[in-house]
């Protein structure tokens, strides 16, 4: 039952700058759920869906709802005041302004039918016998990458295994040339221009996709001026449904957004499953024992700690959800932690359950036509990061020094609203 105190409590604490909700939002988004699955909140005007049925809805809802703001939500907001037209169809308002919204060139805020012809382009740049051949180079890479670490019984996860790893899966993926690797890592890694969400706590920033932006308009515009049998090839002769071929910056803004959104997604994924692990020392020795269980393992560690924290939606026209009516013009935030411990979805969702049944019905890749293109790629990865690392040790654990005593941990969280995940995580272990 909903008091007035938990009301009172929800409205004067602030989801996207409350500290305290950035490092445990659980018991927050509970409250706000028991209240209603969709609520809005007095801050920033943003009606939060934190119910499982009404956030896939909405997803799936490309018709009523743009994906325009899905970046930002309300951080700028609309470029235009939406007052007055709630019972309006704002369609035509979004397309005359969606240039002057930040990260309008970006996949994720695309609708469709632009939307749709970008999304199958990528399928036609990232094929199945290309991800087969990924997935050799992945495990010879983490093996490399583990031989750097896990070194002199302690190590820092975060920055010295999940960044470097899933950087260069993905500059494989691609076709980066190998002899590029180096540039790519001291520019995406060591502080020349940061990543979206950086464990550095960096502020959201277009500058790691500007250098991005950079690279791949060099890489395609060779390779359609120069073709060779070799991945960038392939990626840069990708052709929309219809047959025509992109513009060289389509095919490069589609390679750059799975490069930055991938990365930052598979690193929050790793950093969170190993924190696990060296928590509860009894399920790592039940995993060890049986490593076909990794597979359940990481669905249930993408549903418990999910590494995007949430997308937006802005209604298009008035529409009901949940029995709730949202005039057009509301913004919506689509909170996937809060999603994926709905307990009309998931008993006991505030336990972690590495045998869950239903784990992988979980949205921490979203939902829909705009659901993560990288989801496949980063389950291999953690699978074989997970899988490398408990072949690679005898066990291993929280380093106390840095992070406290059990009961007492000491962890730093993204000071971001978009994404969920430790800024480092320092283990011990033995081999």
């Amino acid at each position: 039952m909903t008091t007035q105190s938990d009301r009172a409590d929800v409205d004067e604490r602030d989801f996207f700058t409350d500290s305290t909700v950035l490092h445990d939002p659980y018991e927050f988004l509970a409250q706000m759920r028991t209240q209603s699955p969709l609520l809005p909140e007095p801050h920033h005007g943003v009606v939060m869906v934190t119910g499982y049925d009404e956030g896939v809805s909405i997803y799936n809802d490309t018709e009523n709802f743009s994906a325009c703001l899905s970046v930002t939500g309300p951080f700028p907001g609309f470029p235009v005041s939406l007052e007055g037209h709630g019972d309006s169809d704002i369609s035509a308002l979004i397309d005359a302004h969606r240039d002057e919204l930040p990260f309008n060139d970006q996949l994720p805020t695309f609708d469709p039918p632009k939307h749709t012809a970008h999304r199958a382009m990528l399928s036609r740049m990232i094929t199945p016998k290309r991800l087969k051949e990924n997935e050799e180079f992945i495990w010879k890479l983490a093996d490399r990458q583990y031989d750097e670490v896990l070194v002199d019984g302690r190590c820092e996860y975060n920055d010295g295994y999940g960044s470097p790893f899933a950087m260069l899966v993905i500059a494989d993926l691609l076709g980066v040339p190998e002899s590029d690797h180096d540039d790519f890592r001291r520019a995406l890694l060591e502080g020349r221009t940061g990543t979206i969400g950086s464990s550095k706590g960096d502020s959201l920033q277009h500058s790691p996709l500007e250098y991005l932006y950079g690279k791949f308009t060099e890489y395609i515009s060779d390779r359609r001026a120069n073709p060779r049998d070799d991945v960038l090839t392939g990626v840069a002769s990708a052709a929309f449904p219809d047959g025509s071929m992109p513009e060289v910056i389509d095919a490069v803004r589609v390679a750059a957004n799975l490069f930055a959104a991938g990365q930052e997604t598979t690193v929050r994924l790793l950093t969170a499953a190993v924190r696990i692990l060296a928590e509860d020392q009894e399920l790592q020795a039940k995993i060890r024992a049986d490593l076909s269980l990794l597979p359940k393992f990481v669905e249930e560690t993408l549903r418990y700690e999910s590494p995007v924290r949430g997308d937006f939606r802005l209604a298009k026209v008035p529409v009901t959800v949940g029995g709730v009516d949202l005039p057009a013009g509301t913004t919506v935030m689509l909170i996937n932690a809060a999603m994926n411990r709905d307990p009309r979805k998931f008993e006991h969702p505030d336990v972690f359950d590495p045998e869950r049944a239903n784990a992988r019905n979980h949205v921490a890749f979203g939902r829909g036509p705009h659901s993560c293109p990288g989801a496949p790629l980063a389950r291999t990865e953690a699978i074989v990061s997970l899988k490398r690392l408990l072949e690679r040790t005898s066990e291993f654990w929280i380093d106390e020094e840095v992070h406290g005593p059990p009961g007492d941990r000491r962890y730093r969280y993204l000071p971001t609203f978009i994404l969920r995940g430790l800024t480092n995580l320092n283990i011990r272990f033995s081999v």
